[in-house]
């Protein structure tokens, strides 16, 4: 994939075609910025037809609405896209619980499960036509930056120069180690299982979360009637499930998750990937900023990653909007320095509340699980405490 439009000066090269950076390049480009993407590999294609991708996202109302923006969203829920309005928590050691319903709030949906890939393809399609420079594959070898410009030498020995350089190229992020910024966090010890299951009783359009002793595990409604579980394990355990015939694998599942949704009847083959809370200490560099999992992951129990990283989409695009009305320079450093200050420190709080509330629920001490128990008690009875947690999540 290689569409091409000349010019000396980009005013933003965005590298990383995810589903992050294609939303930065599409939403910057749509608004009238001259814009490059650059990604390492063609994305894979989405098949109507093909198995559902077991990397499935859960997309809160401030990601459908920025993809609506986007012209992308009708597309995707034509597609394959499951509403889910219901979620129920519950605790294994307590059995406390905490139930949230869209109707409560008079909403359509809390969220919406939908395939990683559907969702880039449909950005990617979009590109083109919004002016969007791709150059596909491509790789970075290089970047600095100077008062003027951004300048990036790829490894064909070509270069490129914008006013911005936003690097959305993942957790491990080379561009970040290039521009010198440290990342912070911690491993887990865990990893996420994952697959699609069946199931004898229908999902009622309900994501459904148990925190286990070893883990959460959840059970989000796909659009086929089977669930997509996400199952966080200790490694060993996790590696254990994974070696596991389908037949013990579906009785362990259903025992798990208190057979909610009865006895697991099939499933899809299962993949599992390691969990780690990773923050950037900065997002900003000279003519430079970080964008998605290059800035920041989480773990993945609120099932946030995703949508954070499309709240920092829509952050950028309306700080340099503002600068270009104000006659500044996008690339200034008071001006990304706004957008940096703002998402970090927003980021920091979420990513640190998701780890206090996987650390919460690991504790098995008594005291500590009956306190938990009567928080959650209180906070399923306390509708205001509620209806502010899940607006938050839903980024309303």
């Amino acid at each position: 994939m290689n569409t091409r439009r000349s010019s000396s000066l980009l005013d933003v090269a965005v590298v990383g075609g995810g589903m992050v950076g294609a939303a930065a390049a599409l939403a910057l480009a749509r608004e009238g910025f001259h814009v490059s993407l650059l990604e390492a590999r063609d994305p894979a294609p989405w098949n109507p037809d093909a198995e559902v991708d077991l990397r499935v996202v859960g997309l809160a109302e401030s990601s459908v609405s920025l993809l609506e923006e986007l012209g992308a969203w009708d597309a995707i829920r034509a597609a394959r896209a499951s509403a889910y309005r219901h979620m129920h928590v519950w605790d294994e050691t307590t059995g406390s619980a905490i139930d949230f319903d869209a109707s409560d709030r008079g909403w359509k949906a809390l969220g919406w499960i939908v395939e990683n890939n559907l969702v880039q393809q449909e950005l990617f399609q979009r590109l083109a036509g919004a002016g969007v420079t791709v150059r596909c594959p491509a790789t970075v070898s290089a970047w600095h930056a100077d008062a003027e410009r951004s300048t990036l030498t790829l490894d064909d020995g070509s270069t490129m120069h914008a006013r911005v350089v936003v690097a959305a190229d993942g957790g491990a992020s080379p561009l970040r180690g290039m521009a010198g910024i440290d990342a912070r966090g911690r491993d887990y010890g865990q990893r996420a299982v994952v697959a699609h299951v069946s199931h004898e009783r229908p999902h009622q359009a309900t994501a459904w979360q148990r925190f286990l002793r070893g883990g959460p595990l959840a059970l989000l409604p796909l659009a086929d009637g089977r669930s997509s579980i996400v199952w966080s394990l200790p490694e060993a355990e996790a590696a254990r499930i994974l070696s596991l015939s389908d037949v013990d694998f579906m009785r362990e599942l259903g025992a798990a998750s208190d057979f909610r949704l009865g006895p697991i009847l099939a499933t899809s083959k299962r993949a599992a990937f390691p969990l780690r809370m990773q923050l950037a200490a900065r997002y900003q560099a000279e003519r430079f900023v970080l964008l998605g999992d290059a800035a920041h992951t989480v773990h993945p129990l609120a099932g946030q990653g995703v949508n954070i990283g499309l709240r920092d989409v829509a952050e950028l695009r309306d700080t340099l909007l503002q600068a270009r009305a104000r006659g500044a320079d996008i690339g200034a450093t008071h001006v990304l320095r706004r957008y940096a200050r703002r998402r970090r420190s927003a980021d920091q709080i979420d990513a640190l509340s998701f780890d206090a509330l996987a650390r919460i629920y690991a504790v098995q001490w008594p005291p500590v699980a009956a306190a938990r128990a009567l928080g959650v008690a209180t906070l399923n009875r306390v509708a205001p405490l509620k209806n502010l947690l899940i607006a938050h999540a839903s980024g309303r």
